[in-house]
Order: C-alpha cells, then structure tokens, then sequence
C-alpha cells in the first residue's frame, strides 16, 4: 500500500518522564507570561480605569473590544515598554495598543491610545510602537483605525520623543505619506488629544469626534501660560467649536553683502528681533531673493533664489513682528517667530509650488511653534498646520534644514525637522530645539509639581519654587543645546554662520548625484 511520505509522523512518547517534565516546564512559562500580559493590560492600573469611568469614557480596551468583530483582535506590541520608564511609574505596553482586527469582516490596524497610562502621553517606545504599526499597514497596505486619547509627548523625556527621524513626528509624516499612498485612515477622538497628539487626528482622511473630547495644540492651561488666555476647553477646542467655527537665473555669484555681518544681525533676545531677510541676504547668490506673497503670512518668510548656482525655493521664519488684518477686517499684531494659520497656508502652498517645478527647499529655522488660543484655534490653525506638514512630509525634492535659533514643538516638524527627511541637517551654535523653550518647559513642569504637591498638603515657598523652576530650567537648556543634539546624531553638523551659504551649497551638489524624483502626491488636504 502506497504511503504518502509527506506527512510527518511523530516519534515522542507522551508518557516519558522527559516529556512531562518539559511539558511543565513550558506550560510555567507560559503561565507565566500570561500573567504579566493580564497585568499590562491593566494600562495605568484599577484607580487610573475607574478614573476614565468617571469621566464617562471607555478605556482603550473596551473601545477596541466594542468596536471589532468578536475575537478578532490581534495584538501587537503588547511588550513594548516592558520594565522600562519605572522612575516615571512604568508605562504598560507604552501607553498605547496597537493590533490587527476585523471590522465587518474587514482587516484593519488598530492604534489606540491608553489614557489610563500618563493620560495617554508618548514614551519614547510609544512613538516607535505606533511608528511600526504604521509601517506594517504601510508595507502591507492596510487600512488604519486611530482611537485618539492622549495629552501629547511626556515631557520629562522629551529629548528622547521629539525630534529624532523615528520619533514623534514620524508618526504625522506617516499619516501624510499613507494618505498619499491611498490607504485608508480614520480617526476617532474619544478624549483629550493635545498639542502634536491633535495633529495625527487632522492628518487623516476621515476625523470623527465625540462630545466632551477636546482638540487643541494647547490645553488651557499652557494658553494661560503662554499668552494670559483664560478659556474653557470646550471653548478653545470642544467638538462643537472644531465642527461649527474653524472648520487650512543664469549665474553664480557670492552675495552682494558680506557673510560675516550675520553675527551682528542674528539676535537671540525676544526682545530684539532680527529681519531674516537679512540673513538670506547673505547666503543668496548676488542678494537676490524674489519673493513668495510677501505680505500675506508675514512669519513666514517664503521665495526663490539660488544658492551656488542652483535654484532653490526658501523658508524662513520671520523673527519680525508684523502687523495683520483677520477675514473679519480686525487688526492684530503677530509673533515674530510663531507660525499663524495664514503662515502655514502659504507655506504649504509654496512648497507644493516648489515640488511642482522640481525646485530643492531650503528650511531657516527660528520657530516658537504655532499659535495657540482661541483666534488661532477658531482660524483653523490645526488643519493649516497640518497642510504645511502634509507637503513637507510629501515632499520629494531635496530638503535641508538649517537651524539657526530655536526650533521648537510643531513648528520643527512643519520646518523640515529629522523626521521629515532632509538630506542634511545644519545647526548655528545658537541654535536650541525641543518640544518647547525651557522657559515655557519649566512654567508648565512646576505647575503641575506644585499641585501635586499641594494635593499632599506640602505647600512650597517662593524660594522653593523658583529652585525647582531653575533646575527644571538647568536640565532643558542643557538638552536643547545644539552639541547635545550633535552627540546623538539629530544634527549633522555645527557650523560657523559665515560657512552657511558654502554647508548648503555643498549639500546640493550631493543632492545633485541623484537625479531620481519620485511623483509629487500630497494625498488628502485639509481644507
């Protein structure tokens, strides 16, 4: 009789003492596992769950478990942040849960963050679980689902979530790059989504919101502290204001002025803002610079020049303050530095305009970040700042970034920060990036110390405060200084002012060696 040499057969014998004993020795590993998975996915324990019932919410299990088909949900990730972070209380599976499911009987990934661990923040292993999910549906095509609850980036450990290529802002360009790809992105805000938490919501196709969630670059709180706002959440970024009110030449010649007089004109104090015009003025061939709607989105300084006889499209952030009218006829003064809607409109318009015409960007930084308040919230500010992100991360031309002051939150990703692929990133010894100045870093950590503080009944003096404000302040200046940043490789190369028109020349003629451009696609704007 024919056998079919195919199948295996076994030859164990399942009643041998060796059998058995490997048996219980995998079977207690397993178990072992097991628990500890049962233990993550209890997120920030049973105080932090019924915390999220309080407030009428779901956590992100129970969202998932309602929302896919039953027993469809493969995890992924689970281990992500495994006994890491415990100086900061531990943060189980990162903060966020990531899986493939079946909704209707369709394959999805499903990215949820988990507020019952730091309200949602990203860990540093947060961004690169959520930024591997991303890839996965990347590389396989698959439609995403994001239930979006989080507060934005742990500050305490910033350095190790903002600015890196696989860090926070991947995950935007993600967004952008998957739109652009044609696959498919729902959002669903169920909670506070926060400063760069408010952009991955935006970024996507469809943005749903429930009641009592809020979408804002900036919580009350910050508002208070930055610009002296007081307004309510629902006010500044409630689902009611987001749906009704804001609802996006032939030659080569050295510069006609001298290099080395940007060390007098580049000034650091706030006080004492610089025109950038006058640093471009330096770096351009012959001075030249024609530029892009110079009196709309005034801090944003955009146009076109070439830079060691190659043309090149420029954006820079205008340290000026500038005087503006809104749709509504009212005149308002803005931040030099500071990125408004109208900005980043324009900025989003010109860099398409420049990917259109095959033409390398130049990116100038000396960004606070984007307006925060009701007026920049009511104007759209999110969806037009998602807009300039969108064409940066689409972009396809060469980029390259010079950073010659601050850099800071949202507004280094808009600029062409590491996670937006410029070939190369500069850095002026003045040069600080983070997710914000340490000034506004240190108001903002004390705050909520002091409160934590007082709720244990301890209660600081003026003394003790302003030390605590200090050291804060001490930790953040030392991790924005641009050698720190150069250590981990977030920056290129320190380089003396004087030489910075010669760094960007030499970085396009290696731009140059490449000649493929892929097709320009931006993908789903907001509008």
């Amino acid at each position: 009789m024919a056998t079919d040499t195919s199948i295996l057969t076994t030859r164990v014998d399942p009643t041998s003492a060796r059998f058995e004993a490997n048996m219980r020795f995998l079977a207690d590993l397993v178990s072992g596992i097991r628990n500890e998975e049962e233990q993550i996915c209890e997120g920030g324990g049973q105080k932090a769950i019924e915390n999220q019932h309080s407030k009428s919410r779901l956590t992100a299990r129970e969202r998932i478990h309602k929302l896919v088909d039953p027993g469809s949900f493969f995890e992924l990730g689970l281990f992500a942040g495994y006994r890491m972070y415990e100086e900061w209380g531990g943060a189980p599976a990162a903060g966020v849960i990531t899986g493939l499911a079946r909704v209707e009987s369709r394959m999805l990934m499903i990215i949820a963050n988990d507020a019952t661990v730091k309200a949602g923040a990203f860990f540093p292993m947060t961004s690169k679980k959520v930024i591997r999910a991303q890839n996965i549906a990347i590389e396989n095509r698959i439609p995403v689902i994001y239930l979006v609850d989080s507060a934005g980036i742990f500050l305490p450990l910033q350095e190790d979530v903002f600015p890196d290529t696989d860090d926070f802002g991947r995950v935007f360009r993600n967004n952008a790059v998957m739109s652009a790809m044609g696959i498919p992105q729902i959002a669903a805000i169920m909670g506070m989504c926060v400063a760069g938490g408010g952009y991955l919501p935006v970024m996507c196709d469809h943005v749903l919101m429930t009641d009592g969630s809020g979408l804002f670059l900036a919580g009350p709180a910050l508002v208070q502290a930055a610009i002296g706002q007081k307004i309510s959440a629902e006010e500044l970024g409630g689902a009611a204001m987001h749906s009704a009110i804001s609802g996006t030449v032939d030659f080569h010649e050295p510069p006609a002025l001298a290099a080395e007089e940007v060390y007098g004109i580049y000034d650091s104090s706030p006080a004492r803002p610089y025109d950038v015009r006058e640093i471009i003025a330096r770096i351009t061939d012959a001075s030249k610079f024609d530029e892009y709607k110079a009196e709309y989105g005034k801090t944003l300084v955009c146009g076109y020049g070439r830079i060691g006889g190659f043309a090149v499209g420029i954006v820079a952030n205008q340290k000026l303050h500038a005087q503006a009218t809104d749709h509504e006829g009212r005149k308002r003064t803005e931040f030099g530095g500071v990125i408004y809607t109208e900005s980043a409109e324009k900025a989003a318009r010109f860099i398409m305009d420049c990917n259109q015409n095959l033409i390398p960007l130049v990116f100038l930084h000396d960004v606070n970040g984007f307006m925060v308040g009701r007026d920049a919230e009511w104007s759209g500010i999110i969806k037009a700042g998602a807009k300039m992100v969108n064409a940066v991360s689409n972009s396809v031309v060469p980029k390259i970034t010079v950073i010659l002051g601050g850099s800071f939150g949202a507004g280094h990703y808009a600029m062409c920060g590491k996670a937006y692929d410029p070939r190369f990133v500069f850095a002026w010894p003045t040069a600080r990036y983070a997710v914000m100045s340490g000034d506004s870093a240190a108001g903002t950590l004390v705050e909520i110390k002091i409160r934590q503080l007082e709720r244990g009944g301890k209660q600081l003096s003026e003394e003790e405060k302003k030390e605590l404000h200090d050291s804060v302040k001490s930790t953040y200046n030392e991790q924005t200084d641009p050698r720190y940043g150069a250590a981990r490789l977030w920056i290129d190369k320190i380089i003396d002012p004087v030489d910075t028109r010669d760094a960007i020349t030499t970085a396009l003629e290696a731009a140059a060696l490449n000649p493929d451009v892929p097709e320009f696609k931006v993908g789903v704007l907001q509008t």
